[in-house]
């Protein structure tokens, strides 16, 4: 018999109860044991979710309060020494100081946790030598047996990819990862005395293109953390693409199981059929999409396992998700109001495991088992193909009617940035921010009142006009050259759109994590897209009647409203890129006709869409690259297109970036210690570039020298003509009390480049 599992489930509660009680720990309303006591109920509910279905392995240790890599980071104990000293175990404050950084240190870097919207904390490899430092996995394995009653399925993600997912290697990889294995050995070695028949030990980097040196390290782990002693049996899991040449190394590999995914592409079926499997190893099959929320057609991928079991005797497969379903939200029936005419197609994390369920039995007894299952899914699927609503025509001739014309801006960047110059008769180090303002309580109150019906429209516009007007105030009041509206009428900056967009479905309850306690619910692409109405300019323009000083239009681009959605799956993501570019050139024409004379479109999304294999890259970034210019290109050279970008390794994409022809970008800076900036000044890119002077994840308030330091360091390598000075990021999630002094601070350090740039030209 086929057995079932998942990689992992959603972490945050059905009603983000995770999230309130770690905020509540940060402010100091709640102790860390109703913190615990909240994680606890949390995972139970997972584990008798998955247990109602019937799934067979229910995984443990999936769980985090912040991150799993960060776990990771507190069980090998590599906390960098600027957070003091740690003891025995790793506690629940110097995990979240990593986490958010304190008054004494900056958080750990946070980046994209390979080509998805979660983000990791990079691990540290000159933190010291490792050690067993944290009983997590150990205590949530007990935990989850006892509540089920039978062995759960730890999870850990494997050494290799630990390894190579952090930084500060200062030794060659192979020391690094002789000092890592004797922790990884312990924890092996203690599961087993436990009685866990089975661990999932996460290797994704193995998706990634590998050098000969890195597939020797995979190798010479496994050689020796399958000769522990009464260990459990190892799952070795890979997930988000294919083995491709790492196959060999893969499956020769000294473990019990290995794990695969058979969504993403259909290279992981081909390299099966054409090598075969290994006759003493289990085969984790993921043929149950773990990354999107379209529901499963059930014959295809019935028959896709079909196949599989042609290579591979069904006791020896397990039918399980493609990747963790922490990426979806948990369950469709949460959203009684949407679209009954989309609702059926869609599956969250709660129906994936009634359709891992199916599947497997009908592997096990026989198509016959499931009739009436893979009956009724396929009248879904003909309902679907019969909707009107999923074409627009209008829209599709739009497409077939675009020329290279409309990729194009009007005049070449020196041309237009000398034009804008003296349109807008900006300073030097000009400042500005990122975007949005904080989203206090009170602002929060009001929307929620808003949409429960409690406040009139009238009276909520009236409130959100007069947050505007305070904050245009004080951004002047301040010293600020390009001032923003705040944003106090977004929720989210792809939800705010596509809720104004055609084709675009937006949902009450459907959060996943995206980092730490920050929650996100993406917005579901389900037809043609189109913009029926403007949507900005309204608010844009009224924010500018309010100033002198030029006001940016600020709009969510094409590409990270695609990368940030769950997407339709029936077109390629080139067409449904080019079809959002075209509803936002719409918006940015409009914006430009209503006077305003710098329009800001973020692209902060654009790296993680990058297919994990370098030899796709080129097809990737040169849609996604034409995606950004047809929304940008529709403006006179004299409006200056800017867009923002944070958290992303930039040297590989360098080109690409400079390909969008935007005026000025800005990007993260000071949390990476100004790395991220080094990709810029390699190439010699042309454009104006804000490189963020301060970390806005972190409470902390930066002092004027530290960003002086910041803005020196990029006038050695950048011409200062072309800086700009603003935080890393949007203040959306900070408050009053952090964000105004760390802009003043920021002015002023502005000021003071501003006044050497003067002295140097003898002004």
């Amino acid at each position: 018999m086929a057995k079932s599992s998942i990689l992992g489930y959603p972490r945050i509660g059905k009603h983000r109860e995770l999230k309130k009680a770690v905020e509540a720990v940060w402010s100091g309303k709640i102790s860390e044991a109703e913190l615990a006591q909240t994680a606890s109920e949390i995972r139970k509910a997972a584990w008798d979710a998955q247990a109602a279905a019937g799934l067979d392995l229910i995984p443990a240790n999936d769980f985090s309060y912040y991150d799993q890599v960060l776990d990771t980071i507190c069980l090998t104990g590599l906390v960098p020494a600027r957070y003091g000293a740690v003891g025995e175990t790793v506690g629940l404050a110097t995990y979240f100081a990593m986490a958010r950084g304190n008054d004494e240190a900056p958080a750990l870097e946070l980046t994209k946790w390979f080509d998805t919207n979660y983000h990791y904390l990079v691990p540290e490899f000159d933190a010291g030598t490792p050690r067993l430092a944290s009983s997590k996995i150990f205590d949530e394995y007990a935990e989850a047996s006892a509540h089920l009653g039978r062995p759960a399925k730890p999870v850990l993600l494997g050494p290799v990819s630990f390894l190579l997912l952090g930084k500060h290697h200062t030794k060659s990889l192979d020391a690094h990862l002789n000092e890592l294995l004797p922790v990884y050995e312990t924890v092996l070695s203690r599961l087993g005395q436990a009685g866990a028949e089975w661990l999932q030990i996460d290797e994704p980097t193995l998706v990634q293109d590998r050098s000969a040196e890195e597939l020797t390290l995979f190798k010479s782990a496994y050689a020796r953390l399958t000769r522990v002693a009464n260990r459990p049996k190892l799952m070795l899991q890979t997930y988000f693409e294919s083995l491709d040449g790492n196959w060999e190394t893969v499956i020769g590999l000294p473990v019990e199981g290995i794990g695969l995914d058979f969504v993403r592409t259909p290279e992981n079926l081909m390299l099966l059929n054409r090598h075969g499997f290994p006759t003493n190893k289990v085969l984790g099959a993921g043929v149950v999409n773990g990354r999107n929320v379209w529901r499963i057609n059930l014959e295809e991928t019935l028959s896709q396992l079909e196949e599989i079991a042609g290579r591979v005797a069904p006791e020896r497969i397990w039918v399980q998700s493609s990747c963790s379903l922490q990426h979806l939200p948990y369950d469709v029936e949460q959203e009684p109001e949407l679209d009954a005419e989309i609702k059926p197609l869609l599956a969250f994390a709660e129906q994936r495991l009634s359709e891992i369920a199916t599947l497997t039995r009908g592997l096990s007894a026989g198509r016959d088992a499931i009739t009436s299952e893979i009956e009724a899914n396929a009248a879904v699927f003909q309902t679907a193909l019969d909707s009107t609503r999923i074409h627009h025509q209008p829209t599709q001739e739009r497409m077939r009617l675009l020329d290279e014309a409309a990729f194009q801006r009007d005049a070449p960047f020196a041309e237009r940035i000398a034009k804008q110059q003296r349109t807008l008769k900006l300073p030097p180090y000009p400042t500005t921010t990122i975007g949005s303002f904080p989203q206090t309580r009170e602002v929060r109150s009001a929307r929620a009142r808003w949409l429960k019906g409690s406040l009139s429209d009238a009276d909520y516009q009236a409130f959100i006009r007069e947050r505007t007007a305070e904050v245009v105030q004080h951004q002047e009041q301040i010293g600020l050259d390009v001032l923003v509206h705040g944003e106090f009428e977004r929720t989210d900056m792809v939800e705010f759109f596509a809720d104004q967009l055609e084709g675009y479905l937006v949902t009450k309850n459907a959060w996943v994590q995206s980092y730490g306690s920050r929650c996100v619910r993406p917005p579901i692409i389900y037809g043609d897209v189109y913009r029926p109405n403007p949507m900005t300019v309204e608010t844009i323009t009224f924010a500018q009647s309010l100033s002198e000083r030029p006001m940016k239009g600020m709009l969510t681009g094409p590409v990270t409203m695609l990368n940030w959605a769950f997407v339709r799956e029936d077109r390629p993501r080139s067409e449904v890129a080019n079809q959002i570019a075209l509803a936002l050139r719409d918006e940015v024409v409009d914006l430009e006709r209503a006077g305003i004379k710098i329009i800001q479109i973020d692209e902060p999304a654009l790296r993680e869409g990058l297919p994990l294999r370098h030899g796709d890259w080129d097809e990737y970034l040169n849609w996604a690259v034409r995606a950004f210019r047809l929304a940008s290109s529709g403006v006179q050279a004299v409006t200056q297109i800017h867009s923002h970008m944070c958290y992303s390794e930039f040297n590989d994409i360098i080109e690409a970036i400079e390909a969008l022809d935007a005026d000025v970008i800005s990007i993260e800076n000071s949390r990476s210690d100004s790395e991220l900036l080094q990709a810029f000044t390699d190439h010699r890119y042309s454009r104006q570039i804000g490189p963020g002077v301060y970390d806005v994840h972190s409470e902390h308030v930066p002092e004027t020298d530290v960003m002086e330091r910041l803005l020196e360091r990029a006038s050695t390598v950048l011409d200062p003509a072309q800086i700009w000075v603003n935080p890393d990021c949007g203040l959306k999630t900070r408050g009053n009390a952090e964000v105004w002094p760390s802009l003043e601070h920021m002015v002023a350090a502005a000021q003071a480049l501003r006044q050497q740039h003067q002295e140097l030209a003898g002004v």
